[in-house]
This record gives structure tokens, sequence and C-alpha cells, in this order.
């Protein structure tokens, strides 16, 4: 997508004539102020960008498109350019500059250089598709993604669950140099503590029951490229050394092997613990914090970026619409209003599930403050259930590990002190999430 924001209709029309005939997809604006409403909603792979615009200066609006988007290229055109100009254009961020009247292989040239990948190495553009907002904590998260996607340098994003921590991730990766390399996730929590080392260096053939085969881990598939460690904090202490060695070494050894591997690969983990926290705590290990928190990514939760909400909001309604082939949806002032007073306790997810239910449940085409107020009323009326559910199980858990301490962990003491079968404690430590802290697995 290409956006052309030029004040002279006659400009705009022939540039769009000349791109659309290269099959390209364009869209046109006679303002700056019009394009920047839409930024956030679409994001074109450059904008075609006059210098004068009637009353607006398109170097102010060129500032501000750098300002949310560092590395979006923005290629300038004017018919009254001067030298000084075309430097003022150059410092603030623009790719080029072109002066009118244009000409036809100029601009394919330039378009051409910017887009193709082969040209794309010095201005490479950031995807933001799915970062949606102009708030400044997001502002600052996107300069954080710019300054992160131009480095090797080993990344740590940490927020509470549903903030966006993978959206991040896979933004460093899509615009850095390994981006046509691989790109492995891992999700730390969902993943058996037996099984994680085999899931992360491999095995060989024999290693254990079950392994018939040689089988290759995440950092082997993730060579020259990147590997994302998704709530590492939920990894066993033992496994978290293993991932600093090969860290610290760039190589391993398959479990049950003695072959050395030695891999290229760039880490991103995520957490949705407070890293001092989980240190504290003893889920995380310091040392290994130390060497991941080379950039370190802070994700705020939507209720600290509330004027975001709207243009999420009808963000989710689009890809609603979108997924579930439904007719076109709006929502109203009012019940934008509604939604951005809430605290969105499962932030974005929720708001994302939220606007899809929504969307499919309203029989008009206007979603309304009402329906908005019913469906938060009913999500909080589960959510106390779930709270009720959670107190229960945190009171438990808590019990439990305070008996285990003062029968220094021996299950046997500690299931008669609790008045509990020995094998209904261990059902009950796994529930709970307490075999791992205790190494009891």
């Amino acid at each position: 997508m290409i956006f052309i924001v030029d004040d002279d209709k006659n400009i705009r029309e022939a540039v769009r004539d000349v791109l659309e005939d290269e099959d390209l997809s364009v869209e046109t604006f006679a303002s700056g102020r019009k394009m920047l409403k839409e930024l956030p909603l679409v994001r074109p792979d450059l904008i075609i960008l006059d210098v004068w615009m009637g009353k607006e200066d398109g170097l102010e609006i060129l500032d501000r498109i750098k300002a949310e988007y560092p590395a979006l290229p923005v290629l300038m055109i004017s018919g009254h350019a001067t030298i000084e100009q075309a430097v003022a254009a150059t410092k603030k961020g623009a790719v080029d500059f072109l002066e009118k009247p244009l000409s036809i292989d100029a601009i394919l040239d330039k378009v051409r250089l910017i887009l193709l990948p082969e040209g794309r190495e010095e201005y490479t553009e950031l995807e933001f598709d799915n970062i949606i907002g102009s708030s400044a904590p997001i502002k600052k998260i996107k300069h954080s993604i710019a300054q992160a996607a131009r480095t090797n340098a080993r990344v740590l994003i940490y927020g509470e669950n549903g903030t966006g921590k993978e959206l991040v991730a896979r933004a460093i990766f899509a615009n850095s140099h390994r981006r046509d390399k691989p790109f492995v996730e891992v999700n730390c929590a969902a993943i058996p503590s037996e099984l994680i080392e085999s899931e992360l260096f491999g095995h060989e053939k024999g290693a254990f029951t079950g392994a018939t085969e040689r089988r290759s881990g995440k950092f082997e598939q993730a060579h020259t490229g990147t590997l994302f460690l998704d709530e590492l904090s939920d990894m066993s202490l033992a496994t978290q050394a293993s991932v600093l060695r090969a860290l610290q070494e760039q190589r391993f050894t398959r479990v049950g092997g003695s072959e050395i591997i030695e891999v290229d690969v760039r880490i991103i983990a995520a957490t949705n613990m407070e890293p001092q926290k989980a240190i504290q705590m003893g889920r995380f290990r310091e040392d290994l914090y130390y060497r991941l928190n080379v950039i370190p990514i802070n994700m705020p939760p939507l209720r600290d970026r509330k004027e975001d909400i709207p243009l999420l909001a009808e963000h989710f309604i689009k890809e609603a619409v979108r997924d579930n082939a439904l007719a076109e949806r709006r929502i109203s002032p009012e019940a934008l209003s509604v939604l951005s007073r809430h605290n969105w306790p499962g932030n974005i997810r929720e708001l994302k599930n939220m606007m899809e239910r929504l969307s499919i449940m309203s029989e008009a085409d206007t979603i309304d403050a009402l329906m908005v107020q019913e469906q938060l009323g009913r999500t909080a009326e589960v959510r106390t259930q779930s709270d009720l559910k959670q107190a229960r199980e945190e009171f438990e858990k808590k019990h439990i590990l305070e008996v285990l301490k003062q029968n220094d962990y021996n299950i046997s003491r500690s299931a008669k002190a609790l008045g509990l079968e020995r094998a209904h404690l261990h059902r009950k430590m796994k529930q709970l999430g307490l075999a791992r802290q205790t190494g009891d697995d």
C-alpha cells in the first residue's frame, strides 16, 4: 500500500495511475491531516508527501509521521523545492526528495528502490500493523522497537498478560537484518518441565523413553534467526541455567548426546512478571536476567494508555467484520466513551474479544453504549467468580507451601500434617504449580 498526499488533484491522480499500472495498491489524500487520521489504522509501505499543501507544511507532517513511525519510508515531492528544503527533509528522515514536474521513470525508480528487498537495507519500514495507538506510552514502545530492530542485541519484554508482548517480538524480528531467517517461538509455560530441555536443545535417539529418533531443538531450528522465549519465568531454574550457558557460549549439546552444536541465534524473551519481583520470588535467575536485559521493553497495560482505546476498538471491529463475514459495523461515540472508562484487566486481548463479541451479537449496524455496558456487566460477573476461585487457590497454595517448608519438603510428613493421601498431595501440588517450585517433578 502506498499513500499519496498532495493538495493537487491532478498530481494525485497522475501518480496513482502510474503506480497502479505496476499493480501497486494506492490510496490518495488531499491533506496531511486526513492521512494522519488513517495512518494508525492502515500502515502503508510508503508515503509520497508534498512539501507545500495550501496551509499545511509537509515538513511538519513529516515530523509527525517520524515521531510515531520512525522507519516508515516517506518520499517528499515539491514543485518549489530548494536545496535547503531537500536537506531539511532528509535530516528529518525522508528517504529521498523529487522535484515536480515528476518523471514517470524517476517515480518508479525511487519506489522500486524503497520497496524491493534489495533496496530496503537502509530504509526498513517498521511493521506496526498490529501495534495500534498513538499515546505517549505506545510511542515509546515503537521507539524501542526501532532501536532494537537495528541491532542484534538481546531483548527482554515484560508486562501483564494480553498487553501484546508477542506482537512486539515479531515487530522487532520483522524489521531486523534477520527478517529473512527463521523466527522460532517457544511458550515456556506450555511445555512440561521434563521435556523443556529436549524442546530447546533437541535430543539423540534413545536419550529417554519415547526418543525414537534424533530431533533438533528450537535453538538449532533458529540458527541465523531469532528465538522468542515467551513466559520465561515459568521455566525451571535448572533449565534457565542451561539457557544461560547456551547464550554465553552460543553452543550446546543435545539431550543424551556429546556432539557440540554451534549456533548464531538472537534471543528475544518475555515474561508476564516484573523481573525484579520474579528474581525475589526465586522464579528468575538474576544472572540470566542481566544477560537478557540488554534492551528492556516494559509493555504498558491498557489502563495506562486509554486514549488508544477508540483506535483499537475500531480496528478490532474491522477485523471482526472481515473474519466473520459480517455486515459493516460502527460504534457510537457514547459507546467508545464507556469502553474508555473501563479498566480492562485482561488488556488488549480482552478488548479484542469484547469487540468481536459485540460485532457478532449486534443486530444493528451501530454498536451503542447500552450494549457495551451490558456486555461489560456480564464479563464482570464471570470475573468475580473467577477471582473467588483464584483467591481460594492462592490460600491453598500458600498453606501447602508453608506446611512443606515446616517439614523440610518431605512429602510423606507434609501429607500427614495436611490430612491428605501422599498421591493426593502430589496431584494438588502439580495442580497449584508447586511441584516446579519445590523441584518435585
